[in-house]
């Protein structure tokens, strides 16, 4: 098993297709929040004709008997939203206000996946923003704060074939967006992080910066095997990347997180602050959802001790 910071609440699923109140081929990736009392996992549901739709499950303490909304907060395929034909996927969620939150999600369509933002003040009912970006662009999550009066959104557009994060700013309205700059690149090479990366969870704010997971992606034997890592960002730029850890902090090591849909990936859209744990739920080989804690001191250690490499990369030139 790995030495990284996370540990595995379970030596299970939390919630498998089984669970959810719809003939489902998956359930993956929520995003994640607190409200009234309960645990709130914004489900990406795989239903049987093959699209994704986002779907609410509740909880008490975050961990155990779930309950389903009947209805799907994001639903597919309708008229007036041509570009989420083919699904709603991969929600993250940021509070922006008291009552208020944004849901960066992926509206895929024939034409390609591409950012979408919807609010919500109580994950009952959505009012859809619509496609801020155009395809091909997805993993998209808003910081919970203005930086000098603009809200900074991280997204991973493919870009003459590379794939890395990148951020661009909105004055006020989060719909129109500019001012686009690279974040943190995929490494290449043999790297576990090499040959695509994206971001994790909205980016989390300690006292030594904004805390990003991020997922990379590495070919082995040619099939693909989905790890996380960490990065630090400036706490009052995040537009600067102030370390990054050369290692993957967590990575598919148990059965249904190797044996699914997709072998070999864990990708996190969502995670708690709990006291002094962050707690973060993630997609399993694509088909399940699982659960792992760690402390938020060891996270943003993990970082610092393990950013050794990259900061002796930095020093021969090469861009990590």
């Amino acid at each position: 098993m790995s030495d990284g910071p996370f540990t595995r609440v379970l030596d299970r699923p939390l919630i498998t297709p089984a669970d959810v109140p719809v003939k489902a081929n998956a359930v993956f990736n929520p995003g994640v929040v607190e409200l009234d009392g309960e645990v709130l996992l914004l489900l990406r549901v795989e239903v049987r004709r093959g699209i994704s739709e986002i779907r609410v499950a509740r909880s008490k303490n975050g961990v155990d008997r779930w309950t389903f909304d009947e209805r799907a907060l994001l639903e597919p395929d309708m008229e007036e939203y041509p570009y989420e034909e083919w699904g709603c996927e991969d929600t993250r969620v940021t509070q922006v206000g008291p009552r208020e939150w944004i849901i960066a999600y992926t509206a895929y369509s024939r034409y390609g996946p591409a950012v979408a933002l919807a609010r919500t003040s109580d994950f009952v009912t959505v009012e859809r923003l619509g496609t801020v970006l155009s395809p091909t662009n997805k993993d998209a999550a808003l910081f919970p704060e203005t930086f000098d009066g603009h809200w900074l959104l991280l997204h991973r557009p493919v870009t003459g074939g590379q794939e890395h994060i990148w951020y661009a700013s909105s004055p006020q309205d989060l719909t129109y967006w500019s001012q686009p700059g690279v974040l943190i690149p995929e490494r290449g090479g043999p790297w576990w992080d090499g040959l695509r990366i994206g971001v994790g969870a909205p980016p989390i704010k300690t006292d030594r910066g904004w805390l990003l997971i991020y997922h990379g992606v590495k070919e082995a034997a040619g099939h693909p095997v989905y790890r996380l890592g960490l990065a630090l960002l400036d706490p009052k730029n995040p537009r600067k990347m102030i370390a990054r850890a050369s290692d993957w902090c967590f990575g598919p090591e148990v059965g249904y997180e190797q044996y699914g849909l997709v072998p070999n990936v864990v990708f996190t859209c969502g995670t708690l602050t709990r006291g002094d744990e962050i707690w973060m739920y993630y997609g399993a080989a694509d088909t399940s959802v699982g659960l792992a804690t760690a402390k938020l001191e060891d996270l943003t250690d993990f970082v610092i001790i393990n950013d050794y490499l990259c900061t002796v990369g930095r020093t021969k030139g090469t861009l990590f």
